[in-house]
């Protein structure tokens, strides 16, 4: 038997993920290479600092400043810096280099994804980055082989752990938002700024991950619908409940049809939503992650698991080495992404849902068909209607509150209606509008 040559492996990054995917590597070495046929060796580690602390002990010698030299003498890059550059530029570098590349970075992937999977097919090479969406959780390859022969209709995705264990507190424990984020920075799930978290814009990142993948389409970044939760109160969470519904920040990509072309296109979209108690989703707690899809054959499957965490996501990252190192054993081009589909994203007003809405009204006769008129003008239908008179309002001007739950609608009628609420005499506020998902 031909015994193979060493694989070298450069790692850029040394952070939490980058440190524990160095000691995996260097404490299961031996173990790995009988998986894949030949020896793995980690050549070094790219850092800013070199004398940084770091949460698993890295040899010295491994550790170095310039990344441009560890690339161009490497048969893997595995890039955990993230940010877009250098990030961008390295993998660049590597991939024209002909090193396969293994990334967790997501802003990476959704900003310049297609110009990197360019690269990497012209020169035969291999873009892996299972990490990247949902940390441990396994989406990525099932999404990109398994699933390769499907027809995937939807994907509900809880792919953001801070704000997952945020929304569950408040839930569980009836925690007010700020109360809860400020646990959440102590205990190591938000950063000391949380905006990429509670904004939307990390799972927007991973939506289009994701949608790109499932529907063989390039969904950009721009093109993902985006709320964050920081508007969620403790009220509505609890009314939530009470309503058999648990709110949870989604990333929701599906196939649509636009309305007015009745052309088939795919929607990307993250924003707060209900979520029925008996769906699978409701029962994801704490900062764990769960992805929900739906396909035409296969059915509903469901992948959960830890969404982040160092050594969590690093076996994802060893999953990927392994995979890219076998490769190079058996020889071949690397496979190429597949986004040739070539369907067209479709705003959110394209979008179909249903919605329950809260308004605050005045109490008094007619108020109710009023309402019910404006909806039926703008082609929303009514399924339920729940009213509260509320006892602390005043004697000459009662108010009450209605909670509206509606069938399905587009999103641009569900707007116009919102409108025309806010603008009749009738209504006071309009508290609330979340949408309805998992029926």
């Amino acid at each position: 038997m031909i015994e193979y040559r060493n694989i070298r492996i450069a790692l850029l990054g040394a952070g939490s993920v980058g440190a524990q995917v160095a000691s995996l590597l260097l404490e299961h070495g031996n173990e790995l290479s009988e998986r894949v046929g030949a020896g793995l060796e980690l050549v070094g580690v790219a850092v800013r600092d070199l004398d940084a602390a770091r949460s698993a002990e890295i040899p010295a010698h491994l550790l170095t400043t310039d990344a441009r030299s560890l690339i161009l003498g490497a048969d893997i890059v595995v890039e955990l810096m993230g940010g877009l550059e250098p990030a961008r530029e390295y993998l660049v570098l590597a991939l024209n280099s002909g090193a396969d590349v293994i990334t967790a970075n997501k802003a990476l992937l959704a900003t310049h994804g297609p110009e990197l999977f360019d690269i990497a097919e012209q020169v035969g090479a291999q873009l892996y980055y299972e990490a990247a969406v949902g940390g441990a959780i396994p989406i990525i390859r099932p999404l990109r082989d398994s699933l390769a022969g499907d027809r995937v209709q939807r994907i509900l995705g809880i792919v953001n752990g801070t704000t997952n264990y945020i929304l569950d507190r408040m839930d569980t424990g009836g925690d007010p938002f700020d109360e809860v984020l400020a646990d959440a920075q102590r205990l190591g799930y938000a950063e000391a700024d949380p905006t990429a978290d509670v904004e939307g814009y990390d799972a927007a990142q991973k939506a289009a991950i994701l949608a790109s993948l499932a529907f063989h389409t390039t969904v950009p970044l721009a093109a993902v619908y985006r709320e964050g939760i920081g508007s969620i109160t403790t009220q509505q969470v609890t009314a939530a409940r009470k309503a058999g519904f648990v709110v949870k920040l989604l990333a929701v990509c599906e196939r649509v049809v636009d309305p007015e072309t009745g052309v088939e296109g795919v929607s990307a979209r993250v924003h707060p939503a209900l979520v029925p108690l008996d769906h699978p989703l409701a029962a994801v707690h704490g900062a764990n992650n769960a992805v929900f899809l739906e396909a035409e054959a296969a059915g509903s499957l469901m992948f959960y698991g830890a969404g982040a965490g160092g050594v969590q996501t690093a076996s994802a990252v060893l999953g990927d080495v392994v995979s890219a190192a076998r490769r190079h054993v058996i020889g071949g081009p690397g496979v190429a992404e597949s986004t040739h589909a070539n369907l067209p994203v479709l705003p959110i007003s394209s979008v179909r849902t249903r919605y329950r809405i809260t308004l605050e009204v005045a109490d008094k006769p007619g108020v109710l068909a009023a309402i019910a008129t404006l909806f039926a003008e703008h082609g929303v239908s009514v399924e339920a209607v729940q009213q509260d008179a509320r006892p602390d309002s005043a004697e000459q001007n009662p108010t009450a509150t209605l909670v509206i739950g509606t069938h399905q609608a587009t999103e641009a009628a569900l707007a116009a209606t919102v409108s025309a609420l806010e603008s009749t005499d009738v209504v006071t506020a309009v508290s609330s509008v979340l949408r309805v998902e998992g029926l």
